[in-house]
């Protein structure tokens, strides 16, 4: 239990000091639009444009993206009821909160998820996008931390559900 609690204390640890950053209204806006944006949004709209931009063959990248992200819903949610851990922002620390959660557990990062997995979908069939959806994935991982809704744990099981739905849908797709 000892090594639990330790393992807790250095992740508060972590996220206070991502969440130092938060403190600067710039920076807590940047990220908070960054968040709203890995919401979804961003990820939605991009997988009704590839076909408009790449032609009706990009409608399949898309089918995959959509796969992946449904794959991967029944994962997160099994593992948030499952774990019921609370988030930083509500733990008895000084957090700058400047976003709303969605939900109310952290464990793992669902936005996390879908935006790995869905930047490996996309990079793997259109290469030409990984410039933007790379850092993109990178900067809502970080949003999570930098806003004190996730601890770098949540992050890092998200990413891993995330890439390994889109490599279990890629391999499906090289089957077939």
């Amino acid at each position: 239990m000892r090594v639990l609690q330790w393992m807790d204390e250095l992740e508060l640890a972590v996220c206070q000091q991502f969440n130092h950053y938060n403190r600067r209204r710039a920076i807590s806006r940047f990220f908070g639009a960054v968040s709203r944006l890995g919401d979804g949004v961003l990820w939605y709209a991009l997988m009704l444009a590839l076909p408009m931009i790449h032609g009706p063959e990009a409608a399949w990248v898309s089918l995959q993206m959509a796969v992946v992200g449904l794959a991967s819903l029944p994962v997160y949610k099994w593992l948030k009821r499952r774990t019921s851990r609370r988030r930083p922002c509500h733990r008895d620390r000084p957090f700058a909160r400047t976003v709303a959660p969605l939900d109310e557990f952290s464990f793992p990062s669902g936005h996390t998820m879908h935006a790995v997995g869905f930047s490996v979908i996309l990079v793997a069939w259109l290469p030409v996008w990984g410039w933007l959806v790379v850092p993109f994935a990178l900067l809502v991982a970080a949003s999570r931390l930098v806003l004190a809704l996730h601890y770098p744990s949540d992050v890092a099981m998200g990413a891993l559900i995330g890439a390994s739905m889109a490599a279990t849908v890629l391999g499906v797709v090289s089957l077939l």
